[in-house]
């Protein structure tokens, strides 16, 4: 059987040696951290009050300046993501990876480029898989974070129905 190729395939493979991490991934491995810690500075079961016939306290939360800390802190986040994924895809094309990651991927989830972008660039270099396992690390923590949320305002729930039925 003959090669159908006119030429033979190149591999992609970045020169020996080169350093896959930059300031910028790491910077968006951690943004989301960030963004997440004032919710741990919001009284959640201080939110619900099921003696409110009116539905105003529900609204409790919009009064919190924390909660606008993380609402804005989460656009400029995102901004922030998409401006280091591309100064990290073309701080690894300058150094000579071919066809890295694209950073438009970032625009899907903070989760994606990162984790896209370790493969492979651990296809290019050989090395530079500690990203994937970082988003992951983060991913799981806010997953945390949230369940935790859920349980403050589940235990105010009820504890206030536990007060009232009697």
């Amino acid at each position: 059987m003959t090669n159908q190729y006119p030429y033979p395939p190149t591999e992609l493979k970045a020169p020996e040696g080169t350093n896959p991490y930059t300031p910028w991934i790491w910077l968006i491995v951690v943004l989301p951290l960030v963004v997440a810690l004032p919710a741990l500075g919001i009284d959640w079961g201080s939110l619900v009050d099921l003696t409110d016939t009116t539905g105003m306290s529900a609204l409790g939360i919009y009064a919190n300046p924390l909660y606008w800390v993380m609402l804005l802190g989460g656009w400029v986040a995102y901004g922030l993501n998409a401006w280091f994924a591309y100064l990290d895809w073309r701080e690894l094309q300058r150094r000579g990876v071919p066809k890295p990651f694209h950073f438009a991927w970032v625009f899907l989830s903070s989760g994606v480029y990162p984790i896209g972008r370790s493969v492979v660039v651990r296809r290019r270099t050989g090395t530079g898989i500690a990203p994937m396992w970082a988003t992951i690390a983060t991913l799981v923590l806010s997953f945390a974070l949230g369940m935790y949320i859920v349980a403050l305002t589940m235990v105010s729930i009820f504890e206030q129905m536990a007060m009232y039925s009697v």
